[in-house]
């Protein structure tokens, strides 16, 4: 029969079991595998400082690697009745193993224990992350080079302002998930810290060997101060929430441009008919469904380190059960994260570009600074440049050069694909 970990003889009210547990069983799924992992370290180092023999540890080492098959596997549940994944593992054990299996506890808390899971859970996960924003990237910046020679409209204010062109577009946007990157890699440094030893906040009187068990984790460093440790539960979760934001306000923006840029007053780009959807009563419209669930996915994603800001706002110092919610906000956060990148990476590689936009009257006064420009290179004062273009174009004489040269770092006669690409080669180093 299932027993909580706290078990003093006693049975909660069912309803405040059900309340207090709330969906932790199904969440607490994607920490099995952590569990594991921190358990077999902390039994390692339990057996170096004298609490488990050599052959408990063997035994126990043993039924935690089998157990960690069944996760695998898929073969691994937590019961009915079973609070947590660190009852479930340490209830398996125990029926397999006998008294060695409630030995593997010793040392440290619940606590500690959720909070190494967590740490190893958003350490993978941030690598993850960090995996699909370089795959986009790497479009982007694909994408960026082919069509650096198509001009399309800049704008400010939403009016026509001066050429600008795709490779600008895309490769904006590479370089602005460069910045997002260096989020990413800073929730990552901040998850990859080793609380276990802390216990319940305050540390343990058994003469825990941390240093080996970071080692063992390969964490790279420890949380050393054992109520900076417990302090770090939200805060580690809000670091990798603001750095999923950041990735999501990127995405979310590009998503915006191409639905724009899909309308028809736009035309600027298009899609296969199989990635677009249709209308149950206009049978011309061919819709941009992806892109706007993905800028409605992306602006939900915004309002995550909002949410965790405001659950963990003014808890006073030591454990509190409001933590458990944390989960809740995160867990889903950073599959819906995963997901979006890998959908938009895919939409990109379809996009259509138009590559004949400015033949269109209608952009000609893109080009009034370009003309003003040429003036001033020719030797007339830039005011006087600047009104007799801005005279013509009051006139209606204006007449277009439709020449642009642009050489300076960054414009679009010279993207600086390479350079940027550096740039994101020094912040995925970070994860190694």
């Amino acid at each position: 029969m299932a027993t909580k970990l706290w078990d003093k003889g006693f049975e909660p009210d069912k309803m405040i079991e059900e309340y207090t547990v709330g969906d932790d069983r199904e969440l607490d799924m994607r920490l099995a595998k952590y569990d594991v992992q921190g358990s077999l370290a902390h039994i390692a180092m339990l057996e170096k400082i004298g609490l488990l023999t050599a052959a408990e540890l063997e035994v126990l080492t043993a039924g935690l690697r089998e157990i960690a098959d069944e996760i695998e596997a898929g073969r691994f549940e937590i019961e009915p009745g079973t609070e947590d994944v660190h009852s479930q593992v340490e209830l398996m054990l125990t029926r397999r193993l006998g008294e060695a299996g409630k030995k593997i506890h010793s040392g440290r808390s619940r606590n500690d224990q959720v909070l190494v899971d967590l740490k190893l859970f958003l350490r993978d996960e941030l690598r993850q992350t960090a995996e699909a924003v370089k795959a986009l990237f790497d479009r982007l910046q694909s994408l960026s080079e082919q069509y650096k020679g198509v001009l399309m409209p800049g704008y400010t204010h939403l009016q026509i302002a001066m050429p600008s062109s795709f490779g600008l577009w895309f490769g904006a946007y590479a370089e602005t998930l460069v910045d997002d990157m260096r989020l990413v890699a800073a929730a990552w440094h901040i998850a990859n810290q080793n609380p276990l030893g802390s216990a319940a906040g305050y540390g343990s009187s058994f003469p825990l060997d941390r240093e080996m068990t970071t080692r063992l984790m390969g964490f790279e460093a420890l949380h050393y101060n054992v109520v900076a440790a417990q302090m770090s539960r939200g805060k580690s979760e809000r670091a990798a929430a603001n750095a999923i934001a950041a990735v999501a306000a990127t995405v979310g923006r590009m998503a915006m441009d191409v639905c724009l840029f899909m309308s028809q007053n736009f035309g600027f780009v298009s899609l296969p008919d199989n990635l677009t959807t249709g209308s149950s009563i206009m049978p011309h419209k061919k819709n941009p469904d992806v892109f706007e669930i993905m800028r409605g996915r992306c602006n939900r994603l915004q309002s995550v380190p909002n949410e965790i800001a405001l659950l963990t706002a003014n808890l006073p110092i030591g454990y509190h059960r409001d933590m458990q919610l944390l989960k809740d906000i995160l867990f889903p956060a950073t599959t819906e994260l995963k997901r979006t990148l890998t959908m938009c990476d895919f939409m990109l590689a379809h996009l259509k570009v138009n590559t004949g936009i400015l033949d269109d009257r209608k952009y000609d006064y893109l080009f009034t600074v370009e003309d003003v420009n040429r003036l001033v290179l020719q030797g007339v004062p830039f005011r006087e440049a600047y009104r007799q273009i801005g005279m013509a174009v009051q006139r209606g004489q204006y007449r277009p050069t439709r020449e642009v040269h642009h050489t300076h770092a960054g414009s679009i006669g010279n993207l600086c694909t390479a350079e940027i690409r550096q740039k994101m080669q020094r912040v995925l180093e970070e994860f190694e």
